[in-house]
Formats: C-alpha cells, structure tokens, sequence
C-alpha cells in the first residue's frame, strides 16, 4: 500500500472514501434480506438464503393490478417477522393503502409508518430527514428500518402541482431530471446508512418497437440507482372456483449481483402470503436433483410424489441435504461466474 494513497483518503477525509481492502461503504454488500420466498431470494441474490440487499434500491415493475402493492406487503410482513426489533417506513402515493389492509396482512400496524407523498420534492425530503435522523444515532442503537415507495409512477412534481392549481394543462418535462436527481442523493446516504429501500413503479408498452417490450415510467433515474430491477406479471390462482391467490412471474430485468433476464414464478396466496418453497420442484428437476417420472417426482430415496403433495409438506421432502443441493444450484443457475453444469 503506497503512502501517496493513505494520503489521498485522508485529503479527502469524506465517509465515501476508503481503501478498497478496508470496504467500500457506497457498493459492498455486507447482509441480506430475506423475501419470504427462496426462489426469490436466488432470483435477487444467487443464493435461497439471501434475498434484496440490505443497502441498496430494489424496484418492482409492473403494469396496473399485476399484484405490486400486495407483494410488496409480503415482503414487508417476513421483513417484520424475521426481525422483531425492525421497524416499516412505507411512502404511499396511490391511496391504496389502509389499516385494515395492513392487519389483513398480517402485520403488526405498530411497526409500520405510512406518509402520504404527493411530489417527487415532498418524498425526497421526507427521506432524508429520516437518513439524517437514523444516522445521528449510535450504530448501536439503530433498529432495523426498511423504506418503501409505492408508488413511483404516480409522483407528480412541486411544479405540476402548481400548474395545476393555476389551471394550467402542460406537462412538467423536467419531472425525469428531479427524479434523477433524487436518486442521486438518496442512493449514497441509503448506503451509508445501510438502510434498504423496495420502489413499485408502473411500465408501459414501448411504442414502435419491432418486438413487444415494456419499460418503466419515470426516465432512467430509478433504472440507474436501483441495484436490481424486477418485472412482475401475473395470473390469478384458482381451487376450483375461487380464487386463493396469484402465482407472480418474476423476470430479473437489471441486477448487479445475477445473471439477468431470469425468471422464476413466486406463490402469493391470501391466507399465508408469499410460499416459500414455491419454484424449489422445478430447480430441483433443473439439476437432477429430484427426477420427474410421469406426473410424479422421484426422491433421492427413490420414492415417488406428487408435486403437490412436496409443496404441502415442504419440511418433510426439503431436508437439510436437499436444500444444501438446491442452494449449490441456485449458485450455478443465477450468479455471475459460477460455473453451470446443469443439462439444458
């Protein structure tokens, strides 16, 4: 280690500059936090046992009703359940959200604050006035916190806003730059606070493109700070006539710690949220793990069972040994450099 750099983290003498042996506050990624459900935890992280990083932006995408606010409030309930001293900031644009949905959900509404946002300005402040709050704290005495925005796409402007009020009908072609400039700020002190945040936004159909593609609204802020970006669509679940849930389609549009363009189906039922075991058969057939025999699987013990019959009985058929095999796997089908030895 040459003296001239020592010297230059010290000229510095910032919270963002340090030697790279000794961390790097602004891009390692110490922990992660579990979804709820392993498949997409290895959808996210590589790994059945991680999930969303504990300092950085994850986004879910998706078009109207595809299910955002119901699976983030899943993600947000095991987010609650797996850490008992953690606590829910959750900023709110659509109305959508009300006491009685909370405790439906099953979530404890004592540890979930919700504000009301309106303008791109309005969230923004509101944030770091709690990053700045959350960092005067001893690291000691900093609970758990978890930040989340749904949605993005109806944030209006401070400007918008105005206009409107004075009858004005133009749209505010600045709203992509605020939304930029947001993120810019809010990216670096979620980092050093090591505060996670999930963002819901809208996508929309390209127009003229050749093949069909969505994108997100809002312009490239939220693309670029957003560590991963998930596009969600769904269908709904039946037990024959009625309706029990959603199976949602994830597909890993932008990650920066998976293999991208990924997608796994994710089980969000009403009565127990996310499932977690849902999507495990079909990584275990992937890699051999267990053999599908006509309609049934074949075990590593050679006995033979009903998928559903697995997915109802999830602790008994996932041991220990099968669920090591599974991680070894979800290793291979979603990290980045990890050799794949799976038989397309």
């Amino acid at each position: 280690m040459s003296d001239f750099l020592k010297e230059v983290v010290k000229e510095i003498g910032d919270e963002y500059t340090a030697l790279v042996k000794d961390g790097i506050v602004t891009g390692d990624v110490d922990t992660f936090i579990d979804t709820g459900s392993y498949i997409f935890n290895a959808l996210l992280s590589g790994s059945l046992y991680g999930g969303f990083p504990s300092n950085r932006i994850t986004a879910l995408a998706g078009e109207s009703a595809t299910g955002k606010t119901y699976f983030l409030m899943g993600m947000v309930k095991n987010f609650l359940d797996s850490n008992p001293d953690a606590d829910v900031l959750y900023f709110e644009s659509e109305s959508a959200v009300s006491k009685q949905l909370v405790l439906d959900r099953g979530i404890d509404p004592a540890r979930i604050v919700l504000s009301a946002v309106t303008t791109v300005q309005e969230f923004r402040t509101k944030v770091l006035t709690v990053l700045d709050a959350y960092l005067a704290k001893n690291e000691a005495d900093r609970r758990p916190l978890l930040l989340c925005l749904d949605s993005l796409g109806m944030l209006s402007t401070t400007k918008e806003v105005e206009d409107t009020a004075e009858g004005k009908e133009t749209r505010d072609m600045t709203r992509a730059q605020v939304l930029k400039a947001a993120f810019r700020v809010l990216t670096l002190k979620l980092a050093r606070a090591k505060v996670p945040m999930i963002v819901t936004n809208h996508t929309y159909d390209v127009v003229g493109s050749m093949y069909p593609m969505k994108t997100m609204g809002g312009g490239s802020g939220l693309k670029y700070a957003a560590s991963s970006i998930i596009y969600l669509t769904r269908k709904k679940e039946k037990e024959g006539t009625e309706v029990i849930g959603n199976i949602i389609h994830c597909t890993n549009h932008k990650n920066r710690l998976t293999v991208e363009n990924k997608v796994v189906d994710v089980r969000l039922t009403y009565d127990k949220g996310l499932d977690r075991y849902y999507g495990l058969l079909e990584l275990a057939e992937k890699y051999k793990i267990f053999k599908k025999v006509s309609t049934r699987f074949e075990l590593p013990d050679s006995t033979k069972q009903f998928g559903k019959t697995i997915l109802n009985n999830p602790e008994t058929y996932f041991t220990k040994d099968i669920m090591n095999q599974l991680d070894e796997a979800a290793q291979k089908e979603f990290k980045y450099g990890v050799e794949n030895s799976s038989n397309d």
